[in-house]
């Protein structure tokens, strides 16, 4: 969610693709979450992430490490966006 909000502010420097690339990162770490929750939201079309099976909890950790290096490539955008700002070319 940081990555989303740091380059929703930086709007001027940071390409909209970019912007738009974080919030989708931020909307999935956000649906990964409400699929974890305790609540039953089939009916608004989150299927479950049981997290206190075995299974579940591997599936939850496995999303988790996937949004960790999607973050880490829009986070590394973002540094270069900002260098160019400080740095113009």
């Amino acid at each position: 969610m940081d990555v989303y909000k740091w380059a929703h502010k930086l709007v001027p420097v940071v390409a909209c693709e970019h912007v738009m690339d974080c919030f989708e990162l931020a909307r999935d770490i956000r649906s990964l979450d409400m699929r974890a929750a305790p609540y039953d939201l089939r009916e608004l079309g989150y299927e479950p992430v049981r997290i206190e099976t075995p299974e579940g909890k591997a599936r939850y950790a496995a999303e988790q490490r996937v949004f960790a290096e999607r973050g880490q490539v829009l986070r590394e955008r973002l540094i270069t966006a900002c260098d160019r700002m400080v740095r113009p070319l």
